[in-house]
């Protein structure tokens, strides 16, 4: 008996050793493994991080067509337009500006995220742009509105690399920011950008897939009778949100005057504001001249927000317009939805708490 008992106990051992060996060697293999995954992913990030890397001199076409070399990294950079201002902002690029476009401090976006901008030297406007006090900063790099051709080639014949942007639209806004990206080695802070864009575009398009399109007026700033046709950035924003620009019709000019009748013919569901509106919601639901139209009978005129910047245009929180927007035209966007989006977006790209 103790013969047989001893006899077992040696077979239980054995068995335990050989399976702590198999547990050991399992650990080991498993441990192998993910430590090969972890490095694997490391890789990818370095791999991918380098790819974003510019080298210079690079060459990037602007959006005239106009091939701009720039031999080194950009330190000294003006802006004479609020959209790339807004851009440089989001791509953490601010700290490199030297000079900005006039008005610098009626944007709050300047005021809330980026204050020291609106005590730099200003450039003017597209209508008046100061070219000898642009070319007096001795920037490395200056990015103006399509508008100011001219000064970009006066300026490039000063030495100066000047690109000339235009996004009209949100496929223009997207390759805006690509180029000026691009121009200032920060194309991974693009790319972060790009992604949010895409994850909204990509929310509006199945929050609005099986939704009545209704009919929308964007009513435009200068006057309740100005609109956007279909080249105009606000036409995406309201075909984003769900919506059908009863004015998308017009596509010989941007910004365009109608008429009353014209109105009334198109007799939309909805009535937009544009933000920098100086008439009210109160003056378009008073205006005995579209009493009759479906938005003024049902109240449903709103003023796009603008405590932050203009979403009615092809800044980089533009997306934000159409977020906002599907949150009235589309039943299943809740309000908490729209608000959230937009808290992480201010967060993320400008270090505010967004507060309507």
């Amino acid at each position: 008996m103790k013969k047989l008992i001893s006899l077992l106990l040696s077979v239980v051992f054995i068995i335990s050793v050989a399976g702590c060996g198999s547990t050991a060697q399992n650990s080991s293999a498993s441990s192998a493994s993910s430590s090969a995954v972890s490095s694997s992913s490391e890789q990818a990030s370095t791999d991918t991080e380098e790819s974003l890397q510019v080298s210079y001199p690079v060459t990037v076409t602007d959006q005239a067509g106009r091939e701009v070399v720039i031999e080194e990294e950009p330190e000294r950079i003006v802006s004479g337009y609020y959209i790339s201002t807004s851009l440089l902002i989001a791509l953490g690029q601010e700290s490199k500006l030297v000079g900005i476009e006039a008005k610098a401090a009626e944007r709050p976006i300047y005021s809330l995220s980026a204050p020291e901008l609106i005590e730099l030297p200003n450039v003017g406007s597209a209508k008046q742009f100061d070219l000898e006090g642009c070319a007096a900063l001795e920037p490395d790099l200056a990015i103006l509105p399509l508008k100011l051709s001219d000064a970009a080639d006066t300026l490039t014949e000063l030495g100066i690399p000047v690109i000339l942007v235009n996004p009209e639209d949100q496929a223009l806004s997207d390759e805006m920011r690509d180029i000026v990206s691009t121009a200032l080695n920060c194309r991974e802070e693009a790319e972060e950008l790009a992604d949010f864009v895409a994850q909204q575009e990509a929310f509006l398009s199945e929050a609005t897939a099986d939704t009545e399109k209704a009919t929308v007026y964007l009513a435009g700033n200068s006057s309740f009778l100005s609109t956007a046709g279909s080249k105009m950035y606000q036409n995406s924003l309201i075909t984003m949100a769900g919506g059908e620009n009863v004015a998308a019709e017009i596509s010989d000019t941007y910004w365009a005057e109608v008429s009353y009748e014209q109105l009334l013919a198109w007799n939309p569901d909805y009535i937009i504001i544009a933000a920098e509106a100086d008439y009210t919601v109160d003056d378009v639901l008073n205006d005995p001249n579209i009493a009759e139209l479906q938005a003024v009978k049902d109240g449903n005129v709103y003023q796009m927000p603008n405590s932050a910047e203009a979403w009615d245009s092809p800044v980089p929180g533009g997306i934000l317009g159409a977020v906002w927007l599907s949150g009235i035209l589309c039943e299943n966007v809740t309000s908490d939805t729209v608000n959230s989006i937009i808290g992480e977006f201010y967060d993320t790209f400008y270090g505010f708490e967004y507060q309507e």
